[in-house]
């Protein structure tokens, strides 16, 4: 709601907690190429209890935050029911790919990487997901498409940092639409990836390259978020 003294926001009325949520997508997708990496080059140096663990925190924020957002719409309330669906179905599909990931990895983590196939083996179990995780990236192309032709994401003047963008939507649409995109791109290729056909290292080495950009650029901005949203909220609370 706009008054006189600006905008006002019924803060009991529209939790918000993309923040963490954004943070944990970041550090998950820089942590999935990490592992992939450590796979390939020593996979019975990996220490699958230590993978779990980090999965699992990630995974369970995601999936509880995800799933809380996709049920309640809580961002309806302020008039942004489409980051229901951004913010939530996405990271939901997230948490729940990294809370599995997780269970795998403690229950067959270091069975699977004392094999001599380690590797191949791995390969071979992620395949199936894969298909999922491939359209869960036509999914984040489409959202990415969307937040730029209805120009999504612009911050309100209200919001530090990045409501100075306030008179340029397009800017802040822009970033965060680009910054999806390559995540989805990444997601796409991720299927082609688990092979050992020629140009599948090429593949890899291109996932590794959008998920290390899109995941520090996603961490940084939560964390940065953490200070503008609490601005918003002390601007914004009437």
């Amino acid at each position: 709601m706009v008054t006189a003294e600006g905008l006002v926001i019924d803060w009991a009325t529209m939790p918000t907690y993309n923040t963490v949520m954004s943070v944990a997508v970041g550090v998950g997708l820089v942590l999935l190429v990490w592992l992939g990496r450590s796979l390939l080059r020593d996979p019975h140096g990996v220490v699958a209890e230590g993978w779990s663990l980090a999965f699992g925190v990630l995974g369970l924020i995601l999936t509880t935050t995800g799933l809380h957002m996709t049920l309640t719409w809580p961002l309806a309330a302020g008039g942004f029911p489409f980051d229901n669906i951004i913010f939530g179905e996405t990271s939901l599909a997230f948490g729940v790919l990294l809370l599995f990931a997780s269970l795998y990895l403690w229950r067959r983590g270091r069975e699977a990487l004392e094999r001599d196939d380690a590797v191949d083996h791995l390969m071979a179990v992620a395949r199936p997901v894969s298909v999922f995780v491939l359209v869960m990236g036509l999914a984040l192309i489409a959202i990415a498409i969307a937040g730029v032709t209805y120009t999504l994401f612009a911050a309100p003047p209200e919001e530090p940092i990045s409501g100075t963008f306030a008179d340029h939507p397009m800017v802040e649409a822009t970033f965060m639409s680009g910054l999806i995109a390559i995540v989805g791109v990444g997601a796409v290729l991720f299927p082609f990836g688990l092979r050992r056909t020629p140009g599948a290292a090429t593949v890899r080495a291109v996932i590794a390259v959008l998920w290390t950009i899109g995941g520090i650029a996603f961490a940084l901005f939560g964390a940065m978020n953490f200070f503008t949203h609490i601005g918003l909220i002390v601007h914004t609370m009437g």
